[in-house]
This record gives structure tokens, C-alpha cells and sequence, in this order.
């Protein structure tokens, strides 16, 4: 009782905001434990709350689409045949425009402040034109070889099937050259530090799909969910257009010439599309080696990989939109110890947030998939298999978002070259566990293999980006 009083005496002669000084200090002490004392860790860390919250709002919404998906087309043929007609367009977007960010943003960031932001608008419309002219070509490549790839990537699809999987993908092929160009202007968004709209600008896609699917879905069937994916596609665009053209960025394409800074973003971006096609891959055999196992095996895989993708997209893109931009500029000041402390700090922070939600998310796997998916075309028994798929695909979780930060310390050392090696390795590598365990445990073999990829990259991404990094510092 004597401690009680004294606890209400002590209360009633401290004023509120006394008290709240206080747990703000505690607070801010805890915060500089954390991320020491340089202000570059605390940008990035809001940089990487701001795109993590607004990633995980985009993620929300395009879960509420994949619930109106499953209810509509369940684990069908139809939806079998949509993943494969985006799974080539899509390739192309990560491989051709995925690449091409961490070949020019470094570049880009380094001629806006060090010359002039006139010169890194004209390196910005160069390598548009360049890249719009590489899309627009590989979209006609797949088109006019669709007839003769298709078959080989759904070997075990029926002619009916593969037809219709031909007919979506054509109506599926303008996103390619359309979604590399506005992944573009995002990053110059992010570049310049704006992350908010590039951050929330994907959310477009999911809400018109579900719009769609409600609207037209039972007379339209699986073209609605085409014709709402391109609507989307374009209505995004618009939106990074709109805030590119306020901060007086042009977005028009436009040729001026091979310079020196464009040959700098070619050197780097030439190994990064090696690297990233062999690494994109993966998805185009895990799905292949689905196809093979019997109808709806590629729309269980897509499933089972949903949640693990918001998680595992939602701390990898927070990660590479925040660091990319900081560590190219520590590389251009040559602060090579401030890249240390960086690298140190996130590594431990991100490895204490993701192990314990990977364990979170393996537990919950099954409430998670009957929550969200069982109910309508999706049945209990979808329900067994998805969530297997789903817990294996989690593990890869503390892997793929750690490694995403030595890929981009990799990229700010302009060292991209040695991603290409390390993909050709998980490629290969890939291929073999996909084989060895879906032979033993059907389609949550597919996911497992992805996990232990991912793992084994993860040693390999440290080991070089450390080593990149002794380099640069040895050249002082």
C-alpha cells in the first residue's frame, strides 16, 4: 500500500507532458540502439515502413481479388490456362524491366547529382526508347511463337486448353512492353524519394479486377480477369504519369545518342538480364513441372503461393525500393564504412522480423487457405493441398528478403555481373530439386524446392556482395 501511494503521490506531480517526454525518450533511445547513430540507417528505415505499409495495403486488396478469383474459377482449366498465358508476358517484365532499375537508378542518381538534372532527364528518355523498342520486340517474339512454346511449357495440357491459353495470352502481351515502361518511371519516382505513389499505384489492377469479375465475370468467365488486368495495367500508368509530369520529369521516350552514362547503365544492365532471365526462369519450370502433374496443379501452386508472396514481396520491395537509392549514394561518396554499418544493422533487423513470422505463417497455414479460399469452385480438399504448398513456400521467407539486400548492395557497386553467375546456379539447381521432390511430394514439392533455392542463394549473395564491397573499399 506505502508503494501504492507513493506511485499516485509521484503521479499527481508530474504533468502529462513530463510523462510523455519521457516515454518518448525511452523510445528514441530504443530506436538508436537499434539503428545507431547515422541518419542514412533511420532513412532508410522510413523509407522502408512507408513502402511497407503501403505494399501491405496493395497486398490486402489484390488477396480480396484472389477470393473473388477462387470463388469464381476455383481450381479449373480456365484459371490453369490464364497462369500460363501471363507466365510468359510476365517473365518478360521481370526480366527486361525488373533488371533494367538496378542498372540505371545507380547511374541516374549519380548524373542528377553530381552534373545536372537535365543530363539525368536525357539518360532517363534514352534508356526509355531503348527499352519500350526491346519490349515491343520480345512481345512480338512470343507472340509469333506461341504456338510452338506454349505446347512445351503445358505439356500436359489438353488441345482445348492450350487454345484457350493461346487466346489469353495474346490479349495478355500489351502488358509487357506497357508495365516495363511504368516500372520505369516508378523507380524514378522512388529515386527521388517520392515511394508513397509508386507504392500504391499497383493497387489499381486488383480493384478493377474484382470490379470486373463482379461485374461481367459469370458471362465474360476468365477473359474478364484479362481485359481487367490490362484496364488496370493502363490506369496505373496513368497515375505515375501524372506525378512524374508534377516534379517536371518528362515520360516521353527520346534518343540522345550512346553516351558515356549510357553505356555505364548497358555495361550493368547486360549481365542483369542474363542473370535475372535465368533466374525468372525458375517460375516458368516450377509452373511447367506443374503442368505435368494433372489439372489443377498449376492453379494449386498459385494459390499456395499467394500469401507467402504478399509477405515475402511486401519486405523484399520495401527493402530494395529503400536501401537502393541510399546505398548508391554512399557508393558514390565512397562511404564505405557507412555501407557496413547499413549492411550489419539490416541484416540482424530483418532476420529477427522474418524468422519468427515465417514460424507464424507455417502454423497457420491451413486456417489461413480455408479462411480465404474455401468457398464457391474451391473445395475442402483444394484446401489440404494449397496449405502444404503454402507452408512450404513461407520458408523461404528470412532468405529471399535478407538476400534482397546484398542484391542491391551488389547492383550500388555496379558488380551485377556476378548476379548473373549466382542465378545460373539457382537455375540449375532449380531444376533439380523440382524434379527430386515433386516425385516424392507432388506439388508442395515444387514450393519446397523454391525454399531451399532461395537459401542456397542467400549464401551466395553475402559471400559476393562482401566481397564487392572489399574490393571498392581497396581501391581507396
Amino acid at each position: 500500500m506505502e508503494e501504492l501511494q507513493k506511485a499516485k503521490s509521484l503521479l499527481s506531480t508530474t504533468s502529462a507532458a513530463e510523462v510523455t517526454g519521457r516515454v518518448l525518450r525511452v523510445a528514441r533511445r530504443s530506436y538508436d540502439d537499434l539503428l545507431g547513430d547515422g541518419c542514412v540507417n533511420r532513412h532508410i528505415f522510413t523509407a522502408m515502413l512507408t513502402v511497407g505499409t503501403l505494399t501491405l495495403v496493395v497486398k490486402v486488396v489484390s488477396t480480396f481479388k484472389e477470393m473473388a478469383v477462387a470463388r469464381a474459377f476455383g481450381t479449373s482449366d480456365s484459371l490453369d490456362a490464364l497462369l500460363m498465358a501471363y507466365l510468359l508476358p510476365s517473365f518478360g517484365i521481370n526480366v527486361i524491366a525488373g533488371s533494367l532499375n538496378a542498372a540505371l537508378i545507380p547511374t541516374y542518381i549519380q548524373v542528377r547529382d553530381c552534373e545536372s538534372r537535365e543530363a539525368a532527364q536525357r539518360l532517363l528518355a534514352t534508356t526509355m526508347l531503348w527499352s519500350l523498342v526491346l519490349l515491343t520486340a520480345i512481345a512480338a517474339i512470343i507472340g509469333a511463337s506461341a504456338s510452338k512454346l506454349l505446347p512445351l511449357l503445358a505439356s500436359g495440357f489438353t488441345q482445348e486448353k492450350l487454345e484457350l491459353t493461346r487466346y489469353l495470352m495474346f490479349m495478355l502481351l500489351p502488358t509487357l512492353p506497357l508495365t516495363g515502361l511504368f516500372v520505369i518511371w516508378a523507380a524514378v519516382l522512388n529515386a527521388g524519394e517520392r515511394f508513397m505513389l509508386a507504392a500504391i499505384s499497383p493497387v489499381t489492377t486488383p480493384l478493377v479486377v474484382i470490379f470486373i469479375i463482379r461485374w461481367q465475370g459469370e458471362a465474360w468467365g476468365i477473359r474478364a480477369v484479362a481485359f481487367a488486368m490490362i484496364t488496370g495495367t493502363i490506369l496505373e500508368g496513368l497515375l505515375l504519369a501524372t506525378a512524374l509530369s508534377k516534379r517536371g520529369i518528362s515520360i516521353l521516350p527520346r534518343w540522345y545518342g550512346f553516351t558515356p552514362h549510357t553505356r555505364q547503365v548497358l555495361r550493368q544492365y547486360a549481365p542483369m538480364i542474363a542473370g535475372s532471365s535465368i533466374m525468372s526462369s525458375t517460375g516458368l519450370v516450377d509452373q511447367s513441372m506443374a503442368a505435368m502433374l494433372g489439372p489443377g496443379s498449376v492453379s494449386m501452386l498459385n494459390y499456395g503461393n499467394k500469401i507467402s508472396a504478399v509477405v515475402v514481396s511486401l519486405g523484399a520491395m520495401a527493402v530494395s525500393t529503400a536501401v537502393l537509392p541510399q546505398f548508391s549514394r554512399m557508393a558514390a561518396a565512397r562511404d564505405w564504412s557507412g555501407v557496413r554499418q547499413t549492411v550489419s544493422t539490416y541484416t540482424r533487423l530483418l532476420l529477427m522480423t522474418t524468422i519468427p513470422l515465417t514460424v507464424l505463417l507455417v502454423f497457420a497455414s491451413r486456417f489461413l487457405v480455408s479462411l480465404l479460399f474455401e468457398r464457391g469452385a474451391f473445395t475442402a480438399s483444394d484446401t489440404v493441398t494449397v496449405s502444404a504448398v503454402q507452408s512450404f513456400y513461407v520458408l523461404q521467407l528470412p532468405f529471399f528478403v535478407t538476400g534482397m539486400l546484398f542484391v542491391r548492395l551488389t547492383s550500388a557497386l555496379k558488380a551485377n555481373y556476378l548476379l548473373m553467375w549466382g542465378s545460373c546456379l539457382s537455375f540449375i539447381l532449380n531444376i533439380v530439386l523440382d524434379y527430386v521432390l515433386m516425385r516424392w511430394l507432388g506439388v508442395p514439392g515444387i514450393a519446397l524446392s523454391t525454399t531451399f533455392v532461395y537459401l542456397a542463394a542467400l549464401g551466395y549473395l553475402s559471400f559476393i556482395a562482401m566481397g564487392a564491397l572489399k574490393r571498392a573499399e581497396q581501391t581507396e
